[in-house]
């Protein structure tokens, strides 16, 4: 698979074009120069050519394969996911994105058609094989430009003209990712590059989120590479080393054995300050933490690190000794607020707690005041549960959290009485209430039921912010799991006492537990920490045999879909069916417009399926363009793109 070269469609853009501004907006060229936008990871773009006026004219006007023709006849019996979480960016008149295989494809922004492949490191089935990854980064000096990738175990730099490595950063164009101990290497967050520095996230193996083993983990630490040659330039410990700021939140000596925590997503960047902002996910094992005592910095943490040395500026640890996987994996969304008359440089982050963070991105100051607040206790044996965890109080949560025999379906006096009886046999109670015990005795409690879940309110999805308006527009999840912990003796193996078997959302024959909506948009007003308006995102399964003849409001589709604001209108699809199941109420194929300053519903569409990532919009020759992501259980990957005519 020979590369394809082309003529440069303009002449390359400087450095301080493409990494400009003190804004952090993109680009008003009109381009889309980042994963989630601009450094800032708004997901905004100040374009207006499609707008209210003229949104019903819109159209598919090419869809590409999330994996090029090439690959696919040269390995026919090549295995791709449907998932494709890849959003691509644009940027001198070219798009690049991660395929389904996580090699970078460069395609034409007019058609769609191929430019150049990246070619696997062998012509081997094995080589080729991969998954996608969430996004790829661009960087010049002016003279030469490169796209930097996380694929499989490698960090990669290729040019952006040819797609060849770059033959003088790392080895033939690649860097080994896998530290010293650790065993494999998995795609962890998107690179992001600052001045001469290209940032990654955790990229190591782990022992899962509730398994019995944890001794094997590696933390899965922030790196910053000279992106010129691939040298390393520093390392940030997410679990601190003995000695370092943070060692002694690991009570047991567990710091030396605990890992499996890292940088999932999203990063973004102050690119005047030379900040990099990584929201940090949750340690192994997510649902029990008696071998870890403590605090256990710095998971579920948001940190500001300074890009050039990896040196920690500030940060905040959203959950303390976390024991529901709330990970911070929401992208940290950088802009400006006034708050009583006062400008701030803020950085926002979403939690999968329903909680929106907002920090003086300089210093880490609160916009708010952030109360540490008594939860409750856990009644597992050896368990350390945090006994405060820390509430905003403002902006008000985005989501519903905690659950009440109040909060249960009651469409029909039937699904009000079996959804009751199924609660009797969990534990309900607010926020943060532990997981629990599998009881053993007739009737005896089988688990915490909890809201949100461990896919959270806020995950990597969420979050777009409108510079022009101050609005930022989250997605809410809100469908309940059931946390359940057994005992792990029966395992000879087992390094833990207790585990989790499942954590499975209660539906009553397809009908969430607790009432709706189950998926909604929340645009909440951060000049004054209050929301503006809630509508739900989708109508949901009104047409559910227990529900037919029932006059119901929107129910909203509780997937993980993206959200994208323009200068004129707010974009979202409903996510899609990719994992199959009985869920049928968290997907859907529709794709919306919404009023950005109402809420309202501007003009809708089907798409050939339902949105897997997140929406990216620019200009090209005059004219401009949205792609997004799609697929589904039975529909191939792919990216399509929409145009007026």
């Amino acid at each position: 698979m020979i590369a394809h070269t082309r003529t440069w469609r303009r002449a390359l853009l400087t450095l301080g074009l493409i990494l400009s501004g003190p804004t952090l907006q993109a680009q008003d060229n009109g381009e889309w120069p980042y994963f989630g936008g601009s450094a800032a990871f708004a997901r905004y773009s100040p374009l207006t050519q499609i707008n209210s006026q003229n949104i019903r004219e819109l159209r598919i006007t090419w869809r590409r394969p999330a994996i090029d023709a090439s690959l696919t006849s040269a390995f026919p019996a090549l295995r791709t996911t449907n998932y494709l979480r890849s959003t691509p960016i644009m940027v001198g008149g070219i798009l690049y994105a991660s395929n389904a295989v996580g090699l970078v494809e460069a395609f034409d922004p007019a058609t769609g058609d191929t430019l150049w492949v990246q070619r696997p490191s062998s012509p081997t089935l094995a080589a080729v094989a991969g998954r996608p990854a969430h996004g790829v980064a661009f960087w010049t000096d002016g003279e030469h430009s490169r796209i930097l990738a996380v694929r499989n175990t490698n960090l990669y730099a290729l040019d952006a003209r040819t797609g060849l490595p770059i033959s003088g950063f790392g080895t033939a164009g690649r860097v080994d990712l896998i530290p010293p101990g650790g065993q494999s290497a998995t795609g962890g967050a998107s690179p992001i590059v600052i001045g001469d520095v290209v940032v990654i996230g955790g990229t190591v193996d782990g022992a899962g989120d509730s398994g019995t083993k944890w001794k094997n983990s590696v933390p899965e630490d922030i790196r910053g590479y000279d992106v010129r040659t691939g040298e390393l330039r520093w390392t940030f410990h997410v679990v601190p080393k003995p000695g370092e700021f943070g060692a002694e939140t690991w009570g047991a000596g567990s710091l030396a054995e605990s890992g499996d925590l890292g940088a999932w997503c999203c990063l973004s960047a102050d690119l005047e300050l030379g900040y990099v902002y990584v929201p940090l996910t949750a340690p192994t094992a997510a649902y029990y933490g008696g071998h870890r005592p403590g605090d256990n910095l710095f998971s579920n943490s948001l940190v500001a690190l300074d890009a050039a040395t990896g040196r920690r500026i500030w940060h905040f640890q959203m959950v303390h000794h976390d024991l529901w996987e709330y990970d911070t994996i929401g992208p940290p969304t950088l802009g400006e607020i006034t708050v009583d008359g006062r400008r701030i440089r803020v950085v926002m982050q979403p939690s999968k707690t329903g909680f929106l963070y907002v920090f003086d991105r300089v210093t880490g100051e609160p916009v708010w005041p952030i109360e540490e607040r008594l939860v409750p206790m856990s009644t597992v044996p050896g368990e350390h549960a945090s006994p405060t965890q820390p509430f905003p109080t403002k902006p008000p949560p985005f989501a519903h959290q905690g659950v009440t025999h109040e909060d249960l379906i009651d469409f029909t006096p039937d699904l009000a009485a079996r959804a009751q009886a199924q609660a009797r046999r969990l534990l309900l109670g607010p926020i943060f209430t532990p997981p629990s015990l599998i009881g053993t005795e007739p009737n005896s409690t089988q688990g915490t039921l909890a809201l949100p879940g461990s896919w959270g309110s806020g995950n990597w999805n969420t979050g777009a912010f409108d510079p022009e308006t101050g609005l930022y527009y989250a997605f809410s999840h809100v469908v309940p799991r059931v946390y359940r912990l057994a005992d792990a003796s029966s395992d000879p193996e087992a390094e833990m006492t207790y585990y989790s078997p499942n954590r499975d959302a209660p539906y009553l024959d397809g009908i969430p537990l607790i009432k709706p909506p189950w998926g909604r948009l929340t645009a909440i007003d951060l000049d004054r920490g209050e929301h503006r308006w809630q509508v739900a995102n989708g109508g949901g399964i009104r047409d559910h045999d227990a529900l037919r003849g029932l006059d119901l409001r929107p129910l909203g589709v509780a997937s993980r879909p993206v959200a994208l604001v323009t200068g004129s209108l707010l974009f979202i699809g409903e996510g899609s069916n990719v994992f199959g199941g009985i869920q049928t109420n968290m997907w859907g194929m529709t794709f919306r417009a919404y009023d950005k300053a109402t809420g309202s519903i501007i003009w809708q569409t089907e798409l050939p399926a339902g949105t897997t990532g997140g929406p990216m919009t620019y200009l090209y020759e005059d004219k401009q363009f949205i792609v997004v992501p799609i697929g589904a259980t039975h529909h191939p990957a792919e990216w399509v793109a929409l145009t007026l005519p």
